[in-house]
This record gives C-alpha cells, structure tokens and sequence, in this order.
C-alpha cells in the first residue's frame, strides 16, 4: 500500500475545547516520510512539532504534544481522522494551541479530509507489524496490543457505578471509521465538570460539543448518534493517540475503560519496541555484511564465532566449536552428539546412528572455516562445497560421542578453489574420512 497525503490545502476555524480560544486550522499536503506535523503559526519562528510520545506533555483529558515553547493541545480528533482515513503525510497549520472542538466528534475533520482528497504517493507505506503481545494496566483500566494482520479494536467503556458500560470490536478501516467511529462525540460525567473547570481545562465547552452523562440520563442538544456512542469514542482517541508511534501499526488492541494516559502508555511501550525491532535489524545487516574471516589471531573459536562465520543455523550447524586453529592449513573442531538431534528421530529408532553424510557435513564445515583462515583483509567470501572422494565410514557415531574433526588444506588455487582431506574421531580413534573439494564465491554472488 502506497503513503498518502492530500491534494489541495483545506481550512476549518472554531473555539478550542480546553483552552476556549478561537482558532483557524489549515491542513497541506506533505511529502513522503514527511509523518504528520503540527505548525504553530502564532508563535515566533512558527515552530512544528512531530506527533511523537516523546513530545506528549499533559494527558488530563486529551493529549498534549509539547517541544520547548510551543505546545499544541488536544491532538487527538484531528490524528484520528487522519489516520482513520488513511493519510500518512501532511502538515497541520494553526494560529492558536489547540485544534477546534466542533462538536466533540472526528466528522468536521473527516469531511475536511474528504473535501483535500486524499492522494497516494510514490513511497511505499511501512507498518510497525507487532510479534508479541504488549499490555498497560492501570487500576481497573488496561490495554492490550496482540499481534494481528490488520488493525482491529476491541473496547469496553464503563463508568465507576457501571450504569453506561458497552462493548465494540470493529476492523479498522477507512470505510468502517468513516461511518462507524468518526461521528461519535466526546463525553463527561456532570460530577467531574466542577472539578475540570478548577484544572483550567474546558473553559470552550458546551452541549454543543459534548455530552454530559448525569446519573442515568443523557444530557446533549442532539440525541446520541450511536446507542454506544461512548465506547466509539473511546475507539476514536485511541486511533488518534495511537498515531503518537510514529507508524502505522498492524495489530489487535484490546481496551478496558481507556482513557488519553493508558492510550499513550500503550503507544510509548509500541514505539519503544518498534525502534529496539529496527536497532536489532540494522545490527543483523550490519554483522551481515561483515566480511566473514578467522583473524590471524585467533588460535580457537567459540560457538558464536563459528555462527559469525558459518552461514548454517539450526538444525544444520554441525560444529560446536574449533579446538585448536594448528596453522592456515591444519585446524581440529569439535562436535557434541546427542540425543536431541533432530535427525535421531529417524535414523534409526531404537539404535540412533549420526548419518554418515552428516558427518561429511561437519568435515565441509570445519574445512570451510579453515578456508577463510586465508581470506585477505576486506574480502567477504562464503565457501561452497563442490564434490566429496574417497570416503570412507569406519564406525558407527552415536549419541554422546563426541565428534573431533581434523582437517588439512591440501591446495588451495587462487583463492577460488580448493582441496582438503579431513578425518571424523572419536576417543582418538578415526570413524569417518574423506577428501573434500570448495569453491570461494562473494557473500553477494
């Protein structure tokens, strides 16, 4: 799937909910991996913020992103209809701190959406795909992230006396938010206005903008547009605040009465494994293009070097380690034999014999560390085995043998081919032999 942004520049103005100011909103389109970035006009050198956790200052009831002096407050209607209809890259312009209220919903800043036309880019949008489960709680209230190929939301809404609780999980898409999420309103209990008025906070709030539970009745100008109007919202914030990862992201959330402080618990848990994810891939290539050499050093090598320099991984890895490194011609590894070899299963139930091929494979493996002994500085060679003669099985191996392997270089052309002959003991005495040929290739060819 392609990024997104939207074709034409499109305004909106209204009065902010917290901080009752009146305010003029612009949305611009943005280029690639541009993200999604706030701008305030109103403040000298109009600085932008990224919508990232580690900006996010104040999550009293909404969620405030701050970066030295300036401040956007309640991001997270606006960051839901952006990422519920699917756009990746624009820039948020505004003249005051907090984007407009409208009326407690996502759907004035869908229609804005909607009236810009969303457009696809030439990048490719990556996604934060999530391979094990994350989880907040705090007190009765928890979030969950599972691993799942789409994004999906499960959401239970309840208050304190569990007179309103409801239950939703709905597939997230642009369609479904269009319709399902995007007109639900915010609320409050009428008990906590007195204090939120004593915090600063809604000083532009009216029934125009919210609705008001008190006991069991619902106090609004306009009857609820959902009969599980609340529990949608609640989905609404966590698709806004979910945008505070800085991807997008593929899983399944599981939320237990959330609000704006678990949701962005949650989102800081997401981004911290999504960046320890991309420092462990960018660590693998990196180790990847390593050029794969035995130092002149070195004299023995562990079973982490032998994986540093070997391609093979389980079940396939047929040294434990290198014993002695004799010259750039003579090297004796090791290989332990037991009974947890996957090839035992087979071969042959109730008399387990280590397969004489394998034994051949240990002798390559061994004979191919020894080749990038003499593998000049800088050059990345990987060694291939090409033919096998003279071989030769003298006993039987079994489970709790322990396999020395001796090999010896016997020519080596140009540092492209070459020729071994190599001996498989055990307690000294000689169980397999043969003579080996490879062939030097690039890690790249």
């Amino acid at each position: 799937m392609k990024q997104r942004t939207i074709l034409r520049e499109v305004s909106i103005s209204g009065k902010s909910l917290h901080t009752g100011e009146e305010v003029h909103l612009t949305l611009k389109p943005a280029p690639v991996n541009h993200g999604i970035v706030f701008k305030r006009m109103d403040l000298y050198g109009k600085p932008e913020l990224k919508t990232l956790i580690d900006l996010v200052d104040d999550l009293v009831r909404s969620t405030t992103i701050a970066d030295g002096h300036a401040k956007v407050h309640t991001v997270e209607h606006v960051l839901s209809a952006l990422n519920g209809c699917g756009v990746d890259n624009v820039l948020i312009e505004m003249d005051a701190s907090e984007p407009p209220i409208l009326d407690g919903s996502a759907k004035h800043f869908v229609n804005l959406v909607q009236q810009a036309e969303p457009v696809e880019q030439d990048a490719e949008r990556e996604y934060f795909v999530l391979d094990e489960p994350i989880s907040v709680t705090r007190g009765s209230s928890s979030i969950i992230a599972l691993p799942h190929d789409g994004f999906r939301i499960t959401c239970t809404s309840a208050d304190d006396r569990g007179i309103h609780t409801q239950h939703l999980m709905l597939d997230v898409d642009p369609e479904t938010y269009i319709a399902q999420i995007a007109p639900a309103r915010t609320f409050t209990i009428y008990e906590d206005i007195e204090e939120l008025l004593k915090l600063g906070k809604i000083k532009g709030g009216s029934l125009d903008s919210a609705i008001v539970i008190k006991g069991d009745k619902i106090v609004s100008k306009e009857p609820l547009r959902f009969k599980d109007e609340f529990v949608r919202h609640k989905m609404l914030d966590i698709i806004g605040d979910i945008v505070l990862v800085g991807m997008p992201i593929k899983a399944h959330i599981i939320g237990v009465r959330p609000g704006h402080a678990l949701n962005a618990e949650l989102s800081k848990a997401l981004r911290k494994k999504m960046l320890d994810k991309a420092k462990g891939a960018k660590k693998e290539a990196a180790a990847k293009d390593r050029p794969r050499m035995v130092e002149a050093h070195e004299s023995s090598l562990d079973i982490r070097r032998v994986l540093d320099l070997l391609p093979h991984r389980y079940p396939f890895v047929m040294i434990d380690r290198v014993l002695e490194i004799i010259d750039e011609n003579e090297l004796v590894a090791l290989k332990n034999v037991t009974i947890n070899e996957p090839y035992f299963q087979g071969h042959y139930p109730g008399r387990p014999v280590m397969p004489g091929v394998l034994q051949i494979e240990a002798m390559a493996q061994a004979a191919g560390v020894l080749l990038l002994r003499r593998i000049p500085v800088g050059e990345n060679k990987i060694a291939f085995f090409m033919s096998t003669d003279k071989v030769k099985f003298r006993q039987a191996v079994e489970p709790g043998d322990s396999l020395e392997v001796h090999v010896k270089l016997n020519k080596v052309r140009g540092n492209k081919l070459a020729n071994a002959s190599a001996e498989c003991k055990v307690g000294g005495k000689v169980v397999s032999s043969a003579e080996l040929m490879f062939m030097l290739a690039d890690t790249q060819d």
